[in-house]
């Protein structure tokens, strides 16, 4: 998602199979970093979006996905010539050309990965939003989360992991990149010790699609999510820790099969209620340091009011009116109903006061509805496509003093930061945390103000 050629991104395409390339190699020379977890490189004209490869690297690129007529190619480094200083062995056995999808970065140093984000970043930022780091109030850096780490250490953060299931053997494993095909595992280096603890990967899953496994911060609740093939009935789950069990159905609905249908999270000074796999940060510090970088670029006053949009179970909505006190108030708004009962339960207290109000539907929806023509705080933490340019305008009209904006993803922030900026709106301040170490992922915070 970035022009600057150095750092297109690779849009998905169809090959036809008559004049297919898929298997090709060439030797390249890598060129910078994309957005997407891929080098750019060129063989001929023809850009190569090339995973396992680090810039200034020259490597043989197998192509896995192209054609003689496509404009561009995916390829992998299946041979490095020349190594970047920044190249390591992969900690992880299932990392490489042709095996787990997950992780972007495990050939690369932690610093170097932080290095790379911050890249992907300033192009996004020059490129959709026309602005360069100064501009947008950011110091250029991926700040990194639970203090640096040498290379070849992983650290275990991910609290939710979804396996998929080989159809034949009925062993857990993760999916290959871009690919239904399943790479079995042992063990997954990222994987939180709590989901590492139930052995998911030890046992065979026969008849289920897919297994994720969810382990809660600040309490002992563990829940396994089974999605069965169709047919299939479901298996005793006996696992190495005690674990809650749910099932979806064929039309995604969850339902509890054994224990609480809800898991238990703490966070900013709060015991939260996340159901039926409701969304919740997955790195265990994330929900503290976020709600942190919120409060902290926001500055809420007492008797102010906010809107907290896109709120999930109400974390920074919580936060937010803990903050503004008895006679400030606060709206949350989310269009997942499970969530939105969630939200309702973690902020009772506040929503008895008259301090909280959650209400369900979709933002763009229902915001214009609510009559409400002012307010001064805004939280915005839209899904991965952003909030758009019709939701930014409105929330524009609303005149807040300051919002802030929680991106997963750069462009996505970068376009919607240009449609702020034609509203009239500028990021006086930008952070960038490293909450996903070894993939190319991480979060923004974006504190925004009116220009005039």
């Amino acid at each position: 998602m970035t022009k600057r050629r150095p750092t297109p991104t690779a849009p998905s395409s169809d090959v036809p199979e008559a004049d297919s390339l898929v298997g090709q190699r060439y030797e390249v020379e890598v060129g910078p970093v994309a957005h997407g977890g891929h080098c750019v490189a060129r063989h001929e004209g023809r850009v190569l979006f090339v995973r396992h490869a680090l810039p200034g690297e020259r490597v043989v690129a197998q192509v896995t996905d192209g054609s003689a007529s496509s404009r561009f190619l995916r390829a992998d480094a299946v041979e490095v010539l020349t190594a970047s200083k920044d190249r390591v062995e992969p900690p992880c056995a299932f990392s490489g050309p042709g095996r787990c999808g997950g992780c972007d970065w495990q050939h690369v140093t932690p610093g170097a990965q932080r290095k790379l984000k911050v890249q992907v970043l300033t192009e996004q930022l020059r490129q959709l939003a026309k602005l360069s780091p100064a501009e947008a109030g950011w110091d250029g850096s991926v700040e990194p989360v639970g203090g640096k780490l040498p290379a070849g250490v992983v650290p275990q953060w991910r609290t939710r992991v979804q396996y998929a299931v080989d159809p034949v053997t009925g062993r857990a494993g993760l999916r290959r990149h871009r690919s239904h095909e399943v790479q079995p595992i042992d063990g997954c280096l990222i994987a939180a010790p709590g989901v590492s603890e139930l052995g998911v990967e030890k046992r065979v899953w026969d008849g289920m699609a897919s297994v994720e496994a969810v382990t809660a911060t600040g309490s002992s609740d563990r829940q396994i999510i089974l999605t069965p093939r169709d047919g299939a009935r479901l298996p005793i789950v006996e696992l190495d820790r005690p674990v809650s069990v749910m099932r979806i159905d064929d039309h995604g609905g969850l339902h509890r099969v054994h224990g609480r249908n809800f898991v238990r999270e703490r966070a900013a000074g709060r015991t939260w209620r996340v159901s039926e796999g409701g969304f919740w940060q997955i790195h265990p510090e994330a929900p503290d340091l976020l709600v942190s970088a919120v409060l902290e670029g926001l500055d809420p006053q007492e008797g102010e009011n906010a809107l907290d949009l896109y709120c999930g179970v109400g974390l920074f909505a919580g936060a937010l009116a803990d903050q503004l006190g008895e006679d400030g108030a606060v709206l949350g708004i989310e269009s997942s109903k499970q969530s939105v009962a969630d939200a309702r339960h973690n902020l009772a207290d506040l929503i008895g006061e008259g301090r909280a109000r959650i209400e369900c539907d979709k933002v763009e929806r229902l915001l214009p509805r609510t009559g409400i023509t002012e307010t001064d705080l805004v939280v915005l933490d839209p899904p991965r496509a952003g909030a758009g340019r019709d939701t930014v305008r409105h929330l524009a009209g609303l005149t807040p003093r300051r919002i802030a904006y929680v991106a997963c993803d750069p462009a996505a922030l970068a376009r919607d930061l240009a449609f702020f900026a034609e509203a009239g709106y500028r990021s006086i301040s930008l952070r960038a945390f490293d909450l996903f170490p070894m993939t190319q992922h991480f979060e923004c915070v974006a504190i925004l103000e009116p220009v005039a």
